[in-house]
């Protein structure tokens, strides 16, 4: 059983400003009665393009009802270049929180709220998201529209792609394609990070500053491994790039010690500490 707030229920049993408008301004319809949920809503502006009345109809659930009726009081006696600032968590906000499966419904009044502005304008409101494959064919969402909600919401699971945008919510035949899209966007961001992060200039260490990273990287990152095998390592000297180690215990005497000193110790400290540096054995 979902947990509704106090406000939700309020805003669902006495729900405001249901009803048409004459004439009405503007007027922004979303969603559709085949996918379950769909919204208009009428805006009246003044001279200044300011909210003087709005009115909404839905068909939906009890929390659609309830965004619906939440976006109503809070674009009323604003601006249009106000109410457009509106983001669906703020409407999740003013109602103190929706059910995390519920927050397609004020994604709904987000898109409601656009479409009669760029009604309003006189403006051919471009959903590139609305358009690509078909992922999700039960209610008709497009990998476009998956990929922009994913990207909003710092979306990571199925189930929250599915709270947003109701899509992998009918037979689930669709989740292994969500779960595709995720992954992609997710491993485009890491490799963006990281071409950034090589090509961000890379602060210069002072010798003192340098020293502690790299007997920090050693103590944290290198020791505990060569020790789990009978073996240890100990900072020797640091001269500019050029690091000297002495090995211990079993790694005195392993064949593969050339190899762990490129390959582990190395490659560690190039890591956490600059990627300049060079590892150097010298004799205990």
């Amino acid at each position: 059983m979902w947990d509704y707030s106090e406000k939700v229920k309020d805003h669902f049993f006495h729900p405001r400003n249901v009803g048409d408008i004459e004439n009405p301004d503007a007027v922004g319809e979303v969603g559709s009665l085949a996918c379950g949920d769909a919204l208009k809503l009428m805006l009246k502006l003044d001279k200044s393009e300011r909210i003087v009345d709005v009115k909404f109809k839905t068909f939906g659930c009890g929390s659609a009802i309830a965004s619906a009726s939440a976006l109503t009081e809070m674009v009323k006696g604003k601006t249009l270049a106000e109410a457009a600032k509106i983001t669906d968590n703020d409407i999740a906000e003013y109602l103190n929180g929706l059910p995390e499966q519920k927050m397609h419904c004020s994604v709904m009044g987000r898109e409601a709220l656009e479409a009669a502005i760029a009604n309003y304008r006189g403006l051919k409101i471009e959903k590139p998201v609305d358009e690509g494959i078909i992922v999700c064919k039960c209610f008709g969402v497009t990998d476009n529209k998956i990929a922009h909600e994913i990207r909003e919401h710092k979306l990571t699971t199925i189930e929250q792609v599915t709270n947003y945008c109701k899509a992998g919510g009918g037979c689930r035949s669709c989740h292994p394609q969500i779960q595709a899209i995720i992954d992609e966007i997710w491993q485009k961001e890491k490799e963006k990070v990281m071409i950034e992060k090589a090509r961000k200039p890379a602060k210069k260490l002072t010798n003192i500053q340098k020293m502690k990273l790299i007997q920090e990287t050693i103590e944290r990152d290198i020791r505990p491994a060569l020790q789990s095998d009978g073996g240890d390592i100990e900072l020797f000297d640091v001269d500019g790039d050029r690091v000297m180690v002495s090995f211990r215990g079993s790694c005195v005497e392993c064949p593969s010690s050339k190899v762990t000193l490129k390959s582990t110790v190395e490659a560690k400290l190039r890591e956490f500490v600059t990627d300049t540096l060079i590892v150097e054995e010298v004799a205990s």
